[in-house]
């Protein structure tokens, strides 16, 4: 029998009585691994270790804090190709993809061990004679942390890292999807010198084990990445109990593409951001807004792009797009292409499902055109390679048409004017704004998130991450 990964509770991995095959999208008849599936008395021991060892780590020093971050960024780094594979078999990116998402989660813990070391406060004299006033920010305490299927490695670690770094406690929901990053990680924070109950992962599903971490009182704050309806319903548990939650969720995002674009640049800008990773990203550019003077050469040159594209095992090389996550993701994908098709849409490029030497989830990209942006296609995310694109009359109409959605995390325009780049970052209404680049890719060390139905609370990643993970405190001290 295949060994199973057990959860990490309170310093001891611990097996089940029920797990999940960790399938690879690629190749079905691949298991990466048996990871088990956490009970709720596995989810509340976690909590429990978790609630316990709080005011210890609170009060630990910088310097430790430092060390264990800086343990596991350096570990993830010079594992990254090994990490790679396996967040490729599990999900479905390339493997260079997947190569530079584990890097990215080995800098993101070395950055925060960075941070550890700079924590601040201000010591202010008071209005009145003889007191002094000093605010100082404290561990938030015991949180819990959700993260989706679509990075399993570099989510984690921009949640996992400032909350560690900020003195709290953790118990870590990875998606049952794909456990198998989430276990490295806990692998490696297990020999990292991190006291016991301080990190935990409950593997398993959000029916039994997010439940608990999101009504158990003990938790006292909820970061989450994911769905739209399953924000919208931690959101509202969390609220019922005042306890604090950091929502990132769906996105819809535009690339405006103006008649002054460089078209090879805009063309990159949009097959990347569109496309890449499987269209898997909440950043993805599903939206191509396109001016009536390059319309119709952009929509030639994409599908020209397209056209070179390899499609098939992430492990390939010279993949340029792996298998979509599982048949479920798949048949959401189908079912959106069809629904643009029965809107009038379009199929100007791709859409089918693709066979290839193994059975895998293969989709070819797909690219809509003739659209309104009011069709379902362009309102509703799809959370696949399928993009769609609207033409507009001028710049002031695919701005009205950029910012014509309930989401609002990335937005991106191509131009070489400077005045509309200014304005279009100035008057587009998203929490990330990419002039001339593909609106998925962001630095680790600047803060993401979104507007509107995207994100609610403070932002993730760099110092901005301090605003969740911690609490400010004001003392006054007289004589």
């Amino acid at each position: 029998m295949m060994q199973q990964f057990g959860n990490y509770i309170a310093g001891e991995f611990r097996t089940s009585v029920d797990s999940n095959s960790n399938i690879n999208p690629s190749d079905t008849s691949d298991i990466v691994g048996q990871y088990a599936r956490a009970t709720e008395q596995d989810v509340e021991d976690a909590i429990a270790a978790a609630a316990i060892a709080q005011d210890q780590w609170s009060q630990s020093t910088p310097q430790q804090r430092h060390d264990i971050l800086d343990f596991v960024g350096n570990e993830i780094l010079a594992r990254k190709e090994e990490l790679g594979r396996l967040l490729a078999r599990e999900e479905g990116k390339t493997l260079p993809e997947g190569i530079g998402e584990a890097a990215r989660a080995g800098q993101i813990f070395k950055f925060f061990a960075g941070e550890a070391l700079r924590l601040t406060g201000d010591h202010l004299a008071s209005v009145r004679p003889g007191v002094e006033v000093d605010v100082t920010r404290e561990a938030l305490g015991t949180v819990g942390i959700i993260t989706p299927w679509n990075f399993p490695i570099a989510i984690p670690a921009w949640k996992i890292a400032p909350a560690l770094c900020y003195g709290n406690t953790v118990v870590f929901k990875p998606a049952d999807l794909v456990p198998g990053c989430a276990w490295a990680i806990a692998e490696i924070l297990s020999r990292s010198g991190l006291p016991t109950g301080v990190f935990n992962l409950v593997m398993g599903r959000g029916s039994v084990v997010g439940e608990k971490i999101v009504t158990d009182r003990r938790i006292d704050g909820v970061t989450f990445t994911g769905s739209v309806a399953t924000g919208s319903q931690i959101a509202a548990k969390c609220a019922a109990r005042m306890a604090k939650f950091q929502m990132e969720m769906g996105g819809k995002n535009p690339l405006v593409v103006l008649d002054d674009a460089d078209l090879d640049i805009a063309v990159d800008c949009a097959v990347n951001g569109a496309f890449f990773s499987t269209g898997q990203r909440c950043t993805a550019s599903s939206r191509l807004i396109v001016t009536e003077g390059i319309h119709d050469r952009f929509v030639d040159a994409v599908i020209g792009k397209l056209q070179g594209l390899k499609v098939d095992d992430a492990l390939a090389e010279g993949t340029h797009i792996g298998p979509v996550v599982d048949e479920r993701q798949l048949t959401q994908d189908l079912d959106y292409i069809n629904i643009a098709k029965a809107e009038g849409a379009t199929l100007a490029f791709g859409g089918d499902r693709l066979e290839r030497s193994k059975d895998g989830f293969y989709l070819q990209p797909a690219l809509f055109t003739e659209t309104e942006n009011g069709m379902r296609i362009n309102q509703e995310e799809v959370f696949g390679p399928v993009a769609s694109v609207v033409k507009a009359k001028d710049y002031e109409q695919a701005l009205y048409l950029a910012n014509d959605t309930e989401f609002g995390l990335s937005s991106g325009i191509c131009t070489t004017s400077l005045k509309y780049a200014r304005h279009y970052k100035a008057n587009a209404k998203a929490g990330m704004v990419m002039v001339n680049l593909p609106t998925a890719g962001v630095d680790y060390h600047v803060p993401f998130g979104g507007r509107k139905g995207s994100s609610f609370g403070s932002r993730e990643q760099g110092r901005y991450a301090a605003e969740f993970f911690t609490t400010v405190k004001t003392a006054y001290t007289f004589g």
